[in-house]
């Protein structure tokens, strides 16, 4: 599959959504399998659906643009993201297109079972530094009463007497531009083909019933609050012989009381007395790793940040952390017992009680202040 979505559809990398609308319908209408007479048709319409895919959704647009690419291989079978069916995407877009015949293959043939979605709540360090958690979840099955056959045990399904066992139904429709072929999955079977004169009681002829099922799945540490994890095959199962469909489980990351994520960074706040900060002093830091100690110098200012190295979050797709930022608020007191009034009396005689106005600086004035010029 090529590297590029945008060059795949033909447009520009600032392409409005209705642009890349109208380049994918041009493309997908040329490539479908159904009418195509292209070399490798099937491959080309499953590209252009798989980019359509990503730049027709924002938030998956943005991660493209962004990162060059998806997410999309996790731990243990599982992904973030994921995508569909392209001929679902097909549909969705252009519906049966008057019922001409389109898509017959994934209509009467084997469909896929319906994805299943569920969420789980990690705490914020659950998410840092990832976790094995079993997550229970409701899915299809096929009913062990009739083991999926939808007949009452005891008895058989049957072929359908009005699509003769085929599934669909074919009628001509007669339009001023000529005669077309309408084919439809037939209503007496909904396309399966067969009926059931006894349905089972268990699952009521649908030959599938709701189960509970559970299981324990690995999440990498650097997940973030709203990804998703696809767990493929785990989902519904698909019908006449299609394959099953996948979990997804959405992952919700609870706020932590005082850690606050930049990204793969932690950021948190600290208050200091104005003594501490003028004096300067050692404080003990809370780090997901436990107390680290950090100097503080002499003449501190309010807002100063310091960074402890490789405290972070571990970054989800490759080696490295990042960091523990500690950004330093001066307390200011506001009860003094008398004697601490006395002291603070005394110091400001010495410091006098002239106020300074500072004058704004440009901002080639600051830069220079910062790196000593």
């Amino acid at each position: 599959m090529a590297n590029d979505y945008y060059s795949v559809l033909g447009v520009s990398r600032d392409a409005a959504p209705d642009v890349i609308k109208q380049e994918y319908r041009k493309l997908a209408r040329k490539y479908h399998p159904d009418v195509s007479s292209e070399p490798n048709a099937e491959e080309h319409f499953k590209e252009i659906n798989a980019a359509y895919e990503v730049l027709s959704d924002t938030e998956k647009r943005a991660m493209y643009d962004r990162y060059g690419t998806v997410p999309s291989a996790g731990m243990n079978g599982a992904d973030f993201g994921g995508f569909r069916d392209p001929f679902d995407i097909f549909t969705e877009v252009f519906g049966n297109l008057g019922g001409f015949g389109f898509g017959q293959t994934g209509r009467s043939g084997p469909r896929r079972g319906n994805d299943v979605r569920v969420n789980a709540t990690l705490s914020f360090e659950e998410a840092a530094f990832g976790l094995e958690k079993e997550i229970g979840f409701e899915r299809l099955e096929p009913c062990p009463t009739c083991n999926g056959n939808g007949a009452e045990p005891g008895t058989s399904p049957e072929r359908c007497q009005e699509c003769n066992g085929s599934g669909q139904v074919r009628r001509v429709q007669h339009t001023i531009l000529g005669s077309f072929v309408n084919i439809a999955n037939c209503p007496t079977c909904s396309g399966t083909g067969s009926t059931v004169r006894t349905p089972c009681h268990e699952c009521r002829g649908g030959g599938v019933v709701r189960m509970q099922r559970k299981k324990i799945i690995r999440i990498p540490g650097g997940v973030e609050d709203g990804i998703n994890i696809r767990l493929a095959g785990e989902g519904d199962p698909g019908e006449r012989g299609g394959p099953p469909g996948n979990l997804y489980v959405n992952l919700h990351v609870t706020a932590h009381p005082y850690y606050t994520r930049r990204g793969n960074d932690v950021q948190m706040e600290m208050q200091v007395n104005i003594a501490q900060a003028t004096l300067g002093s050692t404080i003990k830091v809370p780090t997901l790793e436990g107390e680290r100690t950090i100097t503080i110098p002499a003449g501190t200012q309010s807002g100063t940040t310091f960074r402890l190295r490789g405290l972070g979050i571990p970054h989800l797709r490759g080696n490295g952390r990042g960091d523990q930022l500690v950004v330093i608020h001066v307390a200011t007191p506001t009860r003094l017992d008398a004697h601490q009034r006395q002291l603070f009396e005394q110091l400001a005689v010495t410091l006098g009680t002239e106020n300074i106005i500072e004058e704004k600086q440009s901002f080639i004035g600051r830069l220079k202040e910062t790196l000593g010029l």
